[in-house]
């Protein structure tokens, strides 16, 4: 039995896509074939299940560290940074409506034009 249960391990990744009822069912065909004790079937279920379970979530941790690198690699943000960046944004926005709101002050800091007096005859330009 241990060196059945070592071929379905040996499946590796392959548990990750078989649905408990073909596994159910391969394990039904070994018990007909005798090569399988009835009494096993339900725990050799169970395992192989439980193997599917964690080889699932080993490939899915794989795969979104590999995403995630390229995603680096290639110089897109994270999503901590798009949130960052759009809180940001959202405070200019809000600064800006108000000072477009807000009553400006009409001074005028330039300064007063100088008033020149024609020339005369003799004067040097």
């Amino acid at each position: 039995m241990s060196d059945l249960f070592k071929k379905a391990i040996s499946l590796g990744l392959g548990l990750t896509v078989v649905s408990k009822e073909k596994i159910e069912k391969t394990v039904d065909d070994l018990v007909k074939r005798g090569e399988l004790a009835p009494g096993e079937s339900k725990a050799l279920v169970e395992r192989l299940m439980e193997r599917g379970d964690e080889e699932q979530g080993q490939l899915k941790r794989v795969i979104h560290e590999q995403v995630k690198r390229v995603l680096q690699e290639v110089g897109v943000p994270s999503k901590d940074e798009v949130t960052s960046l759009e809180q940001r944004v959202a405070l200019l926005e809000k600064k800006l409506a108000e000072l477009n709101q807000s009553p400006q002050l009409q001074t005028d800091s330039s300064p007063a034009p100088l008033e020149v007096p024609p020339l005369k005859g003799n004067e040097i330009e």
